[in-house]
């Protein structure tokens, strides 16, 4: 939702048409990566700060320095906060901004995927493993040979595969490179021509490194045409997702400046993948952020917002609400904000 409308908005009048309340409050939580392991729901988030940065495109006022892992019981609905999971300064390579981090689970053990900032100034992603679902982690000594940019996704196949999905336009540094090289003068694409697109590679057995380097996936229109930069309503800006359903992939993201989540669909997790339409619509605060866990048979959309702080951007909070895929394939539209 844009800053400049916050200061019109009942924070009062408009919790009580949220469609869902915050999962805590005693912290400030965002980017929620929703995995559901050993029956009971897991969320990886970022872990919001006030850091008195000031604001600007490049998002320095996200400062955040450490991950929680907050689960949720099925029954009761109640969310436990498992504490610091992993911290900056346990982290040899990366400074400073963990951002949207993910998870992943192979063979009893557990896998946390971060972004973090290198004492250059450029993002890498690493990865820290633990014995149980809310950590301890234990770091990597070194980020992800040939990673970059921002929001890892890791998804599991049904075969057994996994793949990293990752990518983020402005602050997350992507309009700097071209075929996974880094180049300081690199921009954004012109409005006519096709947008940047989101970054996938197989993960190696182990989960620690890619096997194979990074690609490309195509998001395209309906007529088979690549987004365009000024398709700004439904080109790719950051925060990747993936899941399954009826044997089709369906990859999400968030368009960024317009603030929308939204799907595209494809037949194997490399894509191509043909925008669907949106999974939910602006909620207050400049960045929207997902991910979609199935439990048993449900799905569930988790999402933040800053109502909490009232609506102070790089203060938010987790949320998480029923998605249901139509009889078609597509998925219904979420307001967060009407019953």
């Amino acid at each position: 939702m844009p800053e400049d409308s916050i200061d019109h908005i009942d924070f009062d009048k408009l919790n009580e048409k949220a469609v869902s309340q915050p999962l805590v409050s005693h912290i400030y939580t965002a980017d929620p990566s929703a995995h559901y392991f050993d029956g009971k729901i897991y969320i990886y988030p970022s872990h919001d700060i006030e850091s008195n940065i000031p604001f600007d495109d490049l998002g320095s006022h996200f400062a955040m320095e450490d991950y929680h892992v907050i689960s949720v019981d099925r029954e009761s609905g109640e969310a436990t906060d498992h504490g610091v999971a992993l911290h900056v300064k346990d982290v040899a390579w990366a400074e400073k901004q963990m951002w949207a981090p993910d998870a992943a689970h192979k063979n009893g053990k557990y896998y946390l995927y971060f972004p973090a900032k290198k004492s250059d100034g450029i993002f890498q992603i690493g990865v820290a493993v633990s014995d149980s679902p809310t950590g301890p982690f234990t770091p990597e000594p070194e980020a992800i040979k040939g990673s970059y940019t921002i929001d890892p996704a890791v998804f599991e196949d049904e075969d057994g595969s996994y793949y990293m999905y990752f990518g983020g336009i402005w602050g997350g540094q992507l309009q700097k490179y071209r075929n996974n090289v880094y180049n300081y003068n690199n921009e954004l694409p012109k409005p006519n021509e096709p947008a940047l697109l989101p970054i996938v590679a197989k993960m190696t057995d182990d989960l620690l490194e890619f096997s194979e380097e990074p690609k490309e996936i195509k998001i395209l229109d309906e007529n088979g045409e690549l987004l365009l930069e000024g398709d700004n309503d439904r080109r790719f800006f950051e925060a990747s997702w993936m899941h399954k359903y009826n044997g089709k992939y369906y990859f999400s993201y968030s368009t960024g400046d317009t603030h929308f989540i939204c799907y595209a669909i494809g037949d194997n997790p490399y894509g191509p993948f043909t925008y669907g339409g949106r999974i939910l619509e602006p909620v207050v605060g400049w960045t929207s952020h997902h991910s979609i866990c199935q439990v048993e048979d449900k799905f569930y959309l988790f999402y933040h917002d800053s109502s909490l702080s009232k609506g102070v951007t790089h203060l938010r909070s987790v949320k998480m609400v029923e998605l249901e895929h139509q009889a078609d394939g597509h998925i219904k539209t979420i307001s967060p904000y009407s019953l």
